[in-house]
C-alpha cells in the first residue's frame, strides 16, 4: 500500500523527522515531530504508534534514512518523502 492509499484510508500514523524549528515552521495535521538524531534513542515511543508510520521530511532524504533504521528494528514504517506531498494528501482526503 503506498502512501497516498494509507492517508485516505486514515492508516497509521505520520512522523516528521525535520528539526523542530522546521516542523513549527509548517506541518502535516496530526503529524508527530521526531527528528532524525532522537529517532535511535526513540524506538520505543515508535513501536508503541499505530502502524504504519509514514515517515516525512523536507525532501525524503532524512526520512528515507530513518524508514531504514526503522525496518532494520522491525517496526513497520514508509518514507513519505516531503512532508508538502504528505500534507498535500492528507488536504485531498480532507475535501473529499
Amino acid at each position: 500500500m503506498n502512501v497516498k492509499e494509507l492517508i485516505e484510508q486514515n492508516k497509521g500514523t505520520i512522523v516528521d523527522v525535520r528539526t523542530l524549528g522546521e516542523f513549527q515552521g509548517g506541518h502535516v495535521a496530526g503529524s508527530k515531530n521526531i527528528p532524525l538524531n532522537e529517532v535511535p534513542t526513540r524506538v520505543e515511543e515508535f513501536r508503541s504508534m499505530e502502524a504504519p508510520i509514514i515517515l516525512c521530511c523536507a525532501s525524503g532524504n532524512r526520512s528515507g534514512q530513518a524508514t531504514g533504521y526503522l525496518s532494520a528494528q522491525g517496526i513497520e514504517c514508509v518514507n513519505g518523502g516531503s512532508w508538502l506531498d504528505v500534507n498535500y494528501y492528507q488536504s485531498q482526503c480532507l475535501s473529499n
